[in-house]
């Protein structure tokens, strides 16, 4: 019988970070992940659930923070600025006519400036992935 009571919490702490919003993770750092996740996951399934909370919300802060050698590089480039008509968020794919620029020694992000933005991206999905302040 005790575990199945155990069973919802574990659940719904994994579940729960699918009903957040992709950008309100998106410039989140592990530690911040992993402690919102960590409380979230407290406040649904208890002891158990703040254990899983914060495993996953540190998987989803690893994972949305490019490394600072990439967000560095991006602020020592010199681009345009090319304008949209839509908003630049997080989560949100870019219009296939923005030029992407890429970042050495690495695949996983490209970079452009959009409406007076850096902006980092997910080259496959074009999703912007980071917005440098």
């Amino acid at each position: 019988m005790r575990n199945k009571l155990l069973i919802g919490p574990v659940l719904l702490g994994l579940a729960l970070p699918a009903f957040v919003p992709a950008s309100a993770f998106a410039q989140a750092s592990t530690a911040t992940g992993a402690v919102g996740g960590a409380a979230v996951g407290a406040v649904v399934g208890g002891p158990v659930g703040a254990v899983v909370g914060g495993a996953v919300g540190a998987t989803v802060g690893a994972t949305a923070e490019p490394p600072p050698e990439v967000r560095s590089y991006v602020m020592r480039e010199r681009r345009a600025s090319v304008r949209v008509e839509q908003d630049v968020v997080v989560g949100e794919p870019l219009p296939p006519d923005v030029v992407l620029y890429e970042i050495p020694d690495t695949d996983a992000y490209e970079y452009t400036v959009v409406n007076d933005r850096r902006v980092i991206v997910e080259p496959r999905t074009r999703k912007v992935v980071y917005i440098v302040q």
